[in-house]
């Protein structure tokens, strides 16, 4: 039994990358706490906190993700490029940190500028989150780059540390402060500033030799179509956040309990997105194997079944939130601060589903080689979540139909475009959709 249990054991561990479980484990640990750490928050925080909070969240990750993970992939891909020819990385692994330095450092520039707008239309007189989101924008920066570096290398192991231990330094974090009393949202949005650093500190611990000596690196080498992945991860991420970063700076004096309302719901609707994470850490490495075995006929196949599965958390999750969903928010924030009915909540949630079928056929253009018209598809659904503003008065509907609206219309533009390369594609470049969500998962 033991000897058939360790076979058993060693052919999984054949059939997939490297890496593979390790990632998984650590990507599933950080949607679980990240969620976990949301209602802790909002629970905790008054009217005010929980807009100004929730403003400060969709800030950060639009920020912090949207210039620095197409950084994270492009210093993973170039460093594996290297590493397979047995060149150093180390001028590539600086070339890149002195990129995303001085994104940082525009970043964090723009952000002590423009505090006193920050401060009060966007975080509702919380002062603190300012500087928490300064400080947020370097630990991104280094977290980032760190992961590129570490996925480059192959280091999957430490990389999947690295994002489980972030989630539960970020929870830990929040917990310490209930215990204490805390009601104001700055130190909750210093917990996603520091939470980074600490991240790294622990997943390099035993590491060695990351950046060994090499040739110098020119920027084009780590894409020459870094500008589009740029832009299109910013817009993309602005798209997923905007209806929630609307609210906050459309919303009356008279509208804060509405305001919150919508921002609890919010959360609750993005559940889909939380089972979307699970996909990648779960079903991904089954469909790596079939490509690296050269079952290329199976693979395809399987590659149609992620995107039913896709549309069917996007389905599930809709019909969940039209029947059983306000009975899930009021047990996940209370019977106060949850007041928003079915159909609100169902129509953020259908938004959310159509958001991540769009970003699955992006990650499958961005494969094909499509990256200026993934960018072209993202900047039509901002459009069409701007557009959708205008379709009614009504302060939730105008942002739940510009959500909807916007990512039905990023969908589209790439279904289309998706058509087109697919008569091309090969096994090979199929493969490279299913690593960048594997190896390089998306920040949500």
């Amino acid at each position: 039994m033991l000897q058939r249990a360790q076979a058993l054991k060693e052919r999984a561990r054949e059939a997939v990358p490297e890496g593979t479980f390790a990632v998984g484990a650590g990507l599933m640990v950080a949607a679980v706490t990240a969620y976990v750490f949301i209602v802790i928050t909002l629970r905790t925080l008054g009217k005010e906190g929980s807009v100004g909070f929730s403003a400060f969240w969709a800030l950060i990750f639009v920020m912090g993700p949207g210039m620095f993970l197409p950084i994270e992939q492009e210093v993973g891909r170039a460093l594996a490029h290297r590493r397979a020819r047995g060149i150093g990385g180390g001028p590539l692994v600086k070339r890149a940190a002195g990129l995303g330095g001085g994104l940082a450092a525009i970043v964090v520039v723009a952000a002590l500028v423009f505090a006193s707008p920050l401060r009060e239309h966007l975080f509702h007189g919380e002062g603190s989150l300012v500087a928490a989101l300064a400080l947020g924008m370097v630990g991104f920066f280094s977290m980032h780059i760190t992961r590129g570096t570490l996925a480059g290398n192959g280091r999957f192991r430490a990389y999947g540390e690295m994002l489980g231990a972030e989630g539960v330094v970020r929870l830990a974090a929040a917990v310490v402060l209930v215990v204490i009393g805390t009601e104001t949202a700055g130190p909750f949005g210093l917990c996603l500033g520091i939470a980074p650093f600490v991240a790294v500190a622990f997943s390099l611990r035993k590491e060695r030799g990351l950046i060994p000596p090499g040739p110098p690196a020119p920027y084009s080498e780590l894409s020459e179509k870094l500008a589009f992945l740029l832009i299109g991860s910013l817009l993309f991420q602005f798209l997923g956040y905007a209806s929630l970063l609307a609210i906050g700076i459309l919303e009356k004096s008279s509208d804060k309990q509405a305001a919150e309302a919508f921002v609890v719901a919010f959360f609750v609707a993005r559940i889909p997105v939380l089972l979307f994470q699970a996909v990648q850490g779960t079903l991904l490495p089954k469909l790596a194997g079939l490509a690296g075995a050269g079952r290329h006929d199976d693979f395809r196949t399987g590659l149609i079944r992620l995107m039913y599965v896709v549309v069917g958390i996007a389905v599930v999750g809709t019909v969940a939130a039209f029947t059983v969903g306000p009975f899930a928010g009021k047990i996940l924030f209370g019977a106060k601060k949850f007041t928003i009915g079915n159909v609100d909540l169902g129509l953020l949630a259908l938004g959310s589903g159509v958001f991540i079928t769009a970003l699955t056929l992006a990650q499958a253009l961005i494969a094909l080689d499509g990256h200026a018209e993934q960018m072209a598809a993202w900047l039509v659904g901002v459009a069409g979540f701007f557009g959708g503003l205008f379709l009614t008065s009504q302060l939730f509907l105008r942002v739940e139909l510009g959500f909807l609206l916007g990512s039905a219309m990023a969908g589209a533009v790439m279904v289309a475009a998706l058509a087109r390369r697919m008569r091309n594609a090969t096994s090979e470049t199929m493969r490279t959709f299913v690593t960048a969500l594997e190896h390089e998962p998306l920040e949500l």
